[in-house]
């Protein structure tokens, strides 16, 4: 029993902020999550806190700044604290809007910790930290000028720098976070989708290779069809014009039978070839598997049906023992025979064919087809797809791991290949 692949986790989409819960390539990126509602609630009664707190203002920071400061300090921080709503859609206006807001009253101190923090989470370090020394500087020097009472200028010069650049630092790090999981989140989906890629290829190559495999039984059929049907017709022509005998009943059945079962099968190795062509990339289903593949024990009852078409044709089988050879290469060697035959029924009709194959285990395995060139040149074949069986023969040999040769050689036509035969 195979294992079960888990499923993996994944987390709530509402539990994720907008930055990581859109970053499928497939989903556009979501303004803003039910996460992301509960922090922007959180920050803004956080920077509202500092409104209430300090409704009535520090006592030395009377003195230091004019009266309607005072007046109008609430009414700026309440509108600060507002704008911290659209913070995430335009960070730098709302930047510029709440350090306005800052220059003028104390209680907006809130929304502009919240501003820095938001800054560096949005954009980039740089405008983070341009953004954050926009409100340190001013802070500095009113904390240098204006120190509160029994507190030295350096402490307060170190509790208002640590105070702007907490949230910067705390800003950048859950950038730079959240750029990581969603790198790794993009990288995960590209690897899942080019591993998908990959087995459809794969199913799709091996899907053309079984189509190779039965076009070359199918032109095997066909070319049977094919002599049958030119002989009977030579036969019946002789007959008619004297010169032969005229032809009987059983040998028309006969010649009907063989053409008759050729074209049947010859009908569902079409049907296979297109079946498999149109499959889709679902896994098939092993009880919908075609017949066993042709072995090289199979090789004789080729040889016996081009016989029974009028082919003489002496075949030599010696490949012991055949269990320890990869079922590819079998398949391979019996593709050879019968493209070897098919040519030679189609181009020297008539011509005597010597098959052999040979093989042992760490030597290899050898197969020829060899049969004497026709007199006064190859005619030309009227079966459609001639020329392509030996292109998907020389496919079919690389990609088992041997050599193909074909051609003329001493008044012969020679079909070898090949093999390897590990021990």
């Amino acid at each position: 029993m195979s294992a079960t692949r888990p499923k993996p986790f994944r987390s709530p989409r509402w539990l994720l902020p907008a930055e990581l819960a859109g970053v499928s390539v497939d989903e556009p990126r979501r303004r803003r999550t039910a996460r992301d509602w509960v922090a922007d609630a959180a920050l803004f009664l956080f920077a509202l806190s500092f409104l209430v707190l300090d409704s009535g203002g520090a006592p030395y920071y009377g003195d230091a700044v004019p009266q309607w400061f005072h007046t109008v300090d609430p009414f700026v921080s309440f509108a600060a604290c507002i704008a911290l709503w659209w913070r995430r859609r335009v960070p730098f206006v709302v930047a510029g809007l709440v350090l306005v807001a800052y220059l003028i009253g104390d209680s907006t101190l809130g929304a502009a910790l919240v501003v820095v923090l938001t800054v560096a989470v949005h954009r980039g370090w740089l405008a983070a930290v341009l953004v954050a020394d926009a409100f340190l500087v001013p802070s500095l020097w009113f904390s240098f000028a204006h120190p509160p009472p029994n507190v030295a200028w350096q402490a307060m010069v170190v509790i208002v720098f640590l105070m702007f650049v907490t949230p910067l630092a705390w800003g950048m790090a859950v950038r730079f976070r959240r750029q990581v999981m969603a790198s790794l989140r993009r990288d995960a989906e590209w690897a899942a989708r080019d591993h998908e890629r990959r087995l459809a290829d794969a199913r799709r190559a091996e899907r053309e290779r079984i189509a190779r495999e039965m076009h070359d039984t199918l032109a095997h059929r066909i070319s049977l069809i094919s002599v049958h049907a030119g002989a009977l017709s030579y036969r019946s022509a002789q007959a008619e014009a004297g010169a032969g005998r005229p032809l009987g009943a059983s040998d028309v059945g006969a010649a009907i039978d063989v053409i008759h079962g050729n074209a049947r099968r010859a009908l569902v190795e079409l049907g296979d070839v297109l079946a498999v062509l149109r499959t889709g990339d679902e896994a098939p289903d092993p009880a919908d598997a075609g017949p066993p593949q042709p072995q090289i024990g199979d090789i004789k009852r080729l040889v016996a049906d081009a016989e029974a078409v009028g082919q003489r044709v002496t075949v030599t089988v010696e490949c012991e023992p055949t269990e320890t050879l990869r079922s590819a290469v079998q398949r391979t060697v019996y593709r050879t025979v019968q493209e070897g035959l098919t040519n030679a029924r189609k181009h020297a009709p008539g011509t005597a064919v010597e098959v052999s194959v040979t093989g042992t285990p760490g030597n290899g395995v050898v197969a020829t087809v060899r049969n004497p060139l026709p007199v006064g040149g190859a005619p030309v074949s009227a079966i459609p797809g001639a020329g392509v069986g030996l292109a998907g023969l020389a496919e079919r040999v690389a990609l088992d791991g041997g050599t193909l040769e074909h051609g003329p050689d001493e008044g012969c036509f020679r079909l070898i290949t090949r093999l390897p035969w590990p021990v």
